[in-house]
């Protein structure tokens, strides 16, 4: 395997570079969703009551977003899998940061609708899971669910830390003030993360997981050999009933994860929770998901994930409903038994299902079957958390609607279970040579 170029960043080969990608791919997910996720709903109240806005009209940017987000990640596989991750990290981070920025200077709903919904979410989705996560897939196969699994813990230590260190700000500052701190962070983070970003080992005369020219030539990194040959192209994958079960299933968890996530503050603060409970709930949260997150990345990578997707959508759904609880019982007790169990479930569904879609389809060209899958599911998922604030603002209450998306998670460990591993296509099962295709290093 002939090297093609060199690593910058990689000193001799004692360290090998898949670990500068997962570190870099931790704080991509720790800005792009532990950041930009987690502290928006601390924004809800502040920002509509400042305004005159309805709360339908705030979360009517998530909405938008998921559809700008399911068009990004169409347009974006292809290149994803020709020249990596890093050109598209260091736009992402530079449209993101600006308008993160933009945000501390809104006083209209449609600069909002535009900036929130649009133009943060492009740069979102190019430094995002999507562009992450295909690219750690690429460089671990033994390891996929465990790499996955420590990148996320990013998200974690944002959900962790940024509500509470936001939350001061907006009380004794001001939103505008937030968000425009929000903003800075961004571009100071982001700029170092995305120059670390690199296609795939091959390009570097270096192999998956780290192994070694020696321990290849002995038989090791046979399974990434076969995840690398049998891969799935778009078309093919398209063909194949899995794809579409596994984007339902995951498309309903998403919808309830973003109602949650996005909401969920509102309806801790509309119960006589206090604004400092809610925030330190994401906290509650965000610490049961970091500390569980490498854990079912480890169990994914040795047994059937779709079992442990099972799982997670099992305990979300109890985890809704003891949210549900205690709104009505002002308990806080559990209240965070809720929480902890809700962030345990949701820690596990990035890795694992990360873990599905490249074992599958394989990490050849995962980027275009991960980006095609990307919008059908967003298209599904998008209109619940509108919904959502639709029906608050007609009938004062989350209740309904939480117990709603509940069930969202049962209904998908049904389907997921339903999604068994695709046979291969023709071409593989006969034997014959995979196509080759025009791949550009970067």
């Amino acid at each position: 395997m002939a090297r093609r170029s060199r690593l910058p960043f990689l000193s001799g080969r004692s360290v090998y570079p898949g670990w500068w990608i997962v570190g870099a791919a931790m704080v991509a997910q720790f800005v792009s969703i532990g950041m930009h996720v987690f502290v928006t709903p601390l924004f809800l109240k502040p920002m509509t009551e400042s305004l005159g806005w309805d709360r339908a009209d705030f979360i009517v940017a998530t909405t938008i977003g998921q559809f700008v987000m399911g068009g990004i990640g169409f347009s974006i596989g292809g290149y994803l899998d020709r020249y990596g991750a890093r050109p598209l990290m260091l736009i992402g981070a530079t449209v993101l940061g600006i308008s993160t920025f933009s945000l501390g200077f809104v006083d209209e709903l449609w600069q909002w609708l535009l900036l929130r919904g649009v133009v943060s979410t492009i740069g979102a989705a190019l430094i995002g899971n999507l562009v992450v996560n295909v690219t750690l897939s690429k460089w671990f196969v033994e390891q996929r669910g465990r790499m996955i699994g420590i990148a996320s813990i990013g998200l974690s230590i944002g959900g962790l830390i940024m509500p509470p260190l936001m939350s001061p700000i907006i009380e004794n500052y001001s939103w505008e003030v937030a968000w425009r701190v929000l903003g800075l962070i961004t571009l100071v983070l982001m700029y170092p993360s995305a120059l670390l970003m690199r296609r795939q080992p091959e390009d570097y005369g270096l192999y998956p997981d780290g192994k070694t020219a020696e321990e290849v030539r002995q038989g090791g990194g046979r399974r990434a050999q076969q995840d690398y040959a049998n891969s799935f192209t778009r078309r093919e994958a398209l063909a194949t009933p899995q794809l579409y079960l596994l984007v339902v299933a995951f498309a309903l968890s998403g919808a309830g994860i973003t109602t949650v996530l996005s909401q969920g503050t509102a309806f801790l603060t509309d119960s006589d929770f206090s604004a400092g409970t809610a925030a330190l709930m994401l906290s509650v949260y965000s610490i049961l998901g970091a500390g569980s997150r490498v854990a079912w990345g480890y169990f994914a990578d040795r047994s059937h994930a779709r079992y442990l997707a099972a799982i997670t959508f099992a305990m979300a759904f109890v985890a809704v409903l003891l949210i549900v609880v205690a709104a009505q019982t002002g308990s806080l007790a559990v209240l965070i038994a809720g929480y902890a169990l809700f962030g345990s479930a949701l820690s596990g569904q990035q890795p694992i299902q990360e873990t599905i879609w490249g074992t599958y389809f394989g990490r050849r060209y995962l980027g275009q079957v991960r980006s095609v899958a990307m919008p059908i599911s967003l298209v599904i998922s998008a209109s619940v958390p509108v919904l959502t604030a639709i029906y608050f603002d007609r009938a004062g209450s989350y209740e309904v609607p939480f117990l709603v998306i509940s069930a969202f998670w049962i209904l998908g460990a049904g389907i997921v279970l339903l999604a068994r591993q695709p046979r291969l296509p023709a071409r593989l099962r006969e034997g014959e040579a995979v196509e080759e295709r025009a791949e550009t290093p970067t």
